[in-house]
């Protein structure tokens, strides 16, 4: 039988025989700090506009309470509602992590951010069934496993002609963990892939939209939905995955896969290892950190004052000037897909932070002034070295006829080449948190993820974070 027949069974193996145990440690250590930072993106984001508009219409159905909604006003409804909640806020301010290319043709930013379906749906599931620390690791480690070997598996046309990624493929993250902890395996597991299968979904139409956000908290939705179901016996397709009318043929108009990224590739090494993933320094479009983090350190290191500048210039590749096409940025949204309002935040305040990011900031009248001096630049020279890596030059016109040149590092902060320390991870999920929780809670809250392994129930950390909530008016961004 031919590996392009058995990528459905090998994701079935793989999930059903795969445990915490048969990760490396390394794996384990890093999946720790991914669902720091990603409970952390989902407590801020519960308090972005848009999740709040999800929110009020996921508790004006009264639902049975199996899993807590997080945020300032937590409350309780089913499962697969909990993960569309809380996967809807992970993704809301554009901060939560980005799995990492493992070739040229995979280009950065076609792939997900891998995080925030399967924890959505581990916790959510995990809560309902009171799972252990170690469980909820494990079903997480898995989903995230599956949905990045997908995303690295099929044709780069699956992106490239307009479907949102984390969406599509977190939709099969969530799958997997909701799956994992609820015990399928074999025909039922093969149903679950064939209802995710019809379920994925996410046109990149929505970039820059409240929509985006609901791609990722459909992507948990849909897929304890789909685990769910298929453990009660509802059934789909055979060969989900890769059959004439399959997952991966549908999803490409025919391109279809490289059946090798899954069969034999999936836990060999695990991609939260290799190539890695990187956590986001800046709430916004990752393709452009590394030109941020270049203007803050030209910003820094001459001491540049806003009213000296005339002109910037950013010079990338379409892989980097495409995904971040608002030129103008209105609002908030369209904020984390503009790089002249990401290179005027850093002019003006030295900061590109979620405090930087809301509408007031964005309509003021120094960022609009500033926004206009900002150009991007097609650079034929930065396009014909490839898109494997975020490659980006900003030149600073300045008032006394200088021009300052910074080429952006691309062992970005955050990414494996260049990983967070621990105290700005702690300091990210503080900063984030803030919004929601006490600064006892917090402290208390990263005591238990730093160890998760030893937690008897997921229902613990749960109860720790709703209890933490700050009083008062909810902090609305």
């Amino acid at each position: 039988m031919s590996t392009d027949t058995r990528a459905t069974a090998a994701v079935i193996d793989y999930a059903t025989q795969t445990t915490l145990e048969r990760f490396p440690g390394e794996a384990v250590a890093l999946a720790k700090q991914c669902i720091i930072d990603g409970l952390g993106v989902i407590l801020a984001g519960s308090a972005a506009r848009g999740t709040g508009i999800v929110r009020d219409y996921v508790r004006a159905g009264k639902e049975t309470g199996e899993a807590t909604a997080l945020g300032a006003e937590p409350f309780t409804c089913r499962a697969a509602s909990a993960a569309l909640v809380n996967g809807t806020a992970g993704h809301a301010l554009d901060f939560d992590d980005t799995q990492l290319s493992s070739s040229p043709d995979r280009i950065f930013g076609l792939l997900t951010h891998p995080t925030i379906p399967p924890l959505a749906a581990s916790l959510a599931v995990g809560e309902r069934l009171g799972v252990s620390g170690r469980q909820f690791l494990e079903a997480y480690l898995v989903g995230f496993e599956v949905e990045c070997k997908m995303a690295e598996a099929i044709h780069p046309t699956h992106y490239q002609n307009g479907f949102h990624s984390s969406g599509t493929f977190g939709t099969f993250g969530a799958m997997v963990s909701a799956a994992k902890l609820l015990g399928l395996h074999g025909e039922a597991l093969g149903h679950a892939l064939a209802i995710a299968s019809s379920m994925s979904s996410g046109i990149r139409l929505n970039f820059g939209t409240m929509t985006k956000p609901l791609h990722v908290g459909r992507a948990a939705q849909n897929g304890v939905m789909a685990a769910e179901l298929a453990s009660r016996g509802h059934t789909g397709g055979k060969d989900a995955l890769e059959s004439p009318w399959g997952f991966f043929r549908v999803f490409t108009l025919g391109s279809g896969f490289d059946a090798d990224r899954i069969v034999g590739a999936l836990g060999n090494p695990p991609s939260i290892v290799s190539p890695g993933v990187s956590l986001k320094p800046y709430p916004c479009g990752s393709l452009g950190h590394p030109t941020m983090d270049a203007m803050l350190k030209l910003v820094v290191a001459s001491d540049i004052a806003p009213e000296q500048v005339t002109a910037v210039r950013v010079r990338a590749g379409s892989n980097i000037l495409n995904p971040l096409r608002y030129p103008f940025a209105t609002s908030e949204l369209e904020a984390k897909f503009c790089l002249p309002f990401m290179m005027s935040s850093l002019l003006l305040r030295r900061k590109a932070g979620i405090h930087e990011f809301t509408d007031e900031f964005v309509r003021s009248a120094p960022v609009q002034a500033m926004m206009k001096k900002v150009t991007t630049v097609r650079d034929a020279e930065i396009e014909a070295r490839g898109f494997e890596k975020m490659r980006s030059t900003i030149e600073v016109d300045l008032a006394d006829g200088r021009t300052l040149v910074q080429e952006a590092d691309e062992r970005y902060r955050g990414g494996p080449e260049k990983p967070f320390t621990r105290a700005e991870l702690h300091g990210k999920f503080t900063d984030c948190a803030s919004l929601v929780l006490r600064p006892e809670a917090i402290e208390n809250v990263l005591g238990r993820l730093d160890a998760l392994e030893e937690l008897r129930n997921v229902r613990e950390l749960v109860s720790v974070v709703t209890s933490g909530v700050l009083a008062g008016q909810p902090t609305v961004l």
